[in-house]
């Protein structure tokens, strides 16, 4: 290229760039020529309430020790991609749209190709902000289906996309390759999909561009099932068994039939199965903990690692024989609704725990306005975490978020449980179901000075109510809907239909506990539970 034309090129080149940051002020609290960095480990199905943790010793030392855990962090629906699709655009489920995990529940669908993929935290990274953005791993469950573009669509907001096609496996899959399939066997050195992940993470720092800040997401199978460890872990963890916890392998009386209709005490079979599905799941998780010492090392070896934050969390928790439910998620308690969340980076003193009520949906707005993106520009529900990374005094938080989900079921009985008809889903040899079409609830988690609380109801035809205090009674085992007093009723009653139906700034504000808190008593049990429901099947 003659000098002149490359002269006049460059300088297209640094306008097209500086275009590109007019939308991102530089980040309150920041400095240096260059926009912090920002990488998510996103892992699927981890707990943390039943110690899932535990095996992340490396995980542990070099985020939670270098940085802060939130010991209050909850996702708004326990189920994969609801949870996802709200990580992505900072939206309550009732917001994007997202139910289940199927097309038709708009998992990875035309719709929400159409309506809420343009508005992602990414697309405004990358299209508002000059970010480098980078993804690996499971994107949405149902991700390359053929109905709706196969792998062949790649999300606007990513430079690089590494995408699973479906749902988590550890070999015999296909990825997305910037559109292009490329498919895996079941070697281990080539195909092991964590390691695979940690790989590409590893080159794209390698070679991507160092005039830019850049964000990535890498989305690890573990610890969901099928359960495969890498070779090297197989005999890990032969002494553990799932924890026996003051709600293992007990009745859950006074709850919804879903759960009062498991058998207690467990069959021998059923025991053994989740034990040693809970040995797996901690096994699969040692890969990740390699995978983020990895990270880290070759951030520092690159000089980014002071000017780079790393998130650490799950799309939810998972349960291994509570209330005699065997394995899965999906219900209303804190095992399957509360998630781990770590954060290291510039600003955040180290050692620190955090106890504020946070949800997923902070993940998008945090940040963005880790870019110096005005997220109020967006129609995101959730609150920046960067204030409390930062540790601001006399910071006005929330004091409660929504939890909402609706149930799946088949039309047609299950062959296993044909006494229960049709409508259950989930099945295990001895009939016991993890989920229905009635498993439709939803929540008020209440965390404040003065109460530690949830209140749920159930779109069926109990209209079935359940209430805990986990200040006395953190296992959930007492549903206190029939005694608790009837005004703080009436009032989280009236909460939880204003959450049903909020958006953007009115999903902030004051919780039922808060001094700013108004109730007007004329509108109560005006409307139905379930707001936003697509549909109401009972069984």
């Amino acid at each position: 290229m003659f000098p002149a034309v490359r002269g006049l090129g460059l300088a297209l080149a640094a306008l097209l760039v500086l275009s590109r940051h007019w939308g991102c002020a530089q980040a309150a609290g920041t400095s240096g020529a260059r926009k912090p960095s920002v990488v998510l480990i996103l892992t699927d199905d981890q707990d943390v309430c039943l110690g899932g943790m535990t095996p992340l010793k490396k995980t542990s030392a070099l985020i939670a020790d270098m940085g802060i855990s939130f010991s209050n962090a909850y996702v708004p629906s326990a189920l994969c991609c609801p949870s996802r699709a709200s990580i992505l655009t900072g939206k309550y489920p009732h917001n994007h749209h997202v139910v289940n995990n199927t097309l038709e529940g708009n998992c990875s669908s035309k719709s929400w190709q159409k309506i809420q993929e343009p508005y992602t935290f990414p697309a405004l990274l990358k299209s508002m902000c000059g970010y480098q953005t980078f993804f690996a791993g499971k994107y949405l469950n149902e991700y390359g289906a053929e109905d709706a573009g196969g792998i062949g669509h790649v999300p606007p907001g990513w430079s690089f996309w590494y995408a699973l096609e479906k749902n988590s496996k550890y070999y015999n899959y296909t990825l997305s390759v910037n559109g292009k399939a490329r498919r895996h066997g079941e070697n281990y050195s080539a195909d092991y999909l964590t390691d695979v992940l940690a790989n590409m993470s590893l080159d794209f720092l390698e070679y991507k561009s160092n005039f830019e800040p850049f964000f990535m997401m890498i989305s690890t199978p573990a610890p969901h099932s099928p359960w495969i460890p890498a070779p090297q872990y197989k005999t890990s963890f032969q002494n553990v068994s799932a924890p026996r916890n003051g709600n293992f392998n007990i009745h859950g009386k006074d709850k919804h039939w879903l759960i009062r209709q498991a058998k207690t005490p467990m069959t021998n079979s059923s025991i053994q199965f989740l034990d040693d599905a809970f040995r797996k799941r901690w096994q699969t998780l040692l890969s990740v903990d390699d995978l983020i010492e990895k990270l880290v090392k070759k951030l520092e070896l690159l000089g980014e690692l002071d000017n780079t934050y790393i998130f650490y969390t799950s799309d939810n928790g998972f349960h291994t024989g509570q209330f005699s439910l065997p394995i899965d998620k999906r219900q209303l308690y804190e095992f399957d609704i509360k998630v781990p969340l770590l954060v290291r980076g510039p600003g955040i003193k180290p050692n620190q725990t955090n106890k504020m009520l946070v949800a997923n949906i902070d993940l998008g707005p945090t940040i963005l306005d880790i870019a110096g993106f005005d997220i109020n520009k967006t129609q995101m529900d959730g609150m920046s975490l960067l204030p409390l990374l930062r540790g601001d005094k006399n910071v006005t938080w929330r004091s409660d978020v929504l939890i909402e989900y609706q149930g799946e079921g088949h039309n047609s009985s299950d062959p296993t449980c044909p006494a229960l008809g049709p409508g259950v889903t989930h099945c295990f040899p001895d009939c016991v179901c993890e989920d229905s079409y009635n498993n439709t609830y939803a929540c008020v988690r209440t965390l404040s000075t003065s109460w530690d609380l949830q209140y749920c109801e159930f779109d069926d035809r109990e209209v079935f109510v359940e209430v805990y205090n986990l200040t006395a009674d953190p296992h959930q085992l007492t549903n206190i809907a029939k005694t608790i007093d009837q005004e703080i009723l009436e009032k989280m009653n009236y909460r939880l239909m204003m959450l049903q139906s909020c958006s953007g700034a009115t999903c902030r504000t004051p919780g039922v506990f808060d001094p700013g808190y108004r109730f007007d008593p004329r509108l109560m049990f005006s409307h139905g539970i379930w707001a936003h429901k697509l549909s109401t099947r009972s069984l």
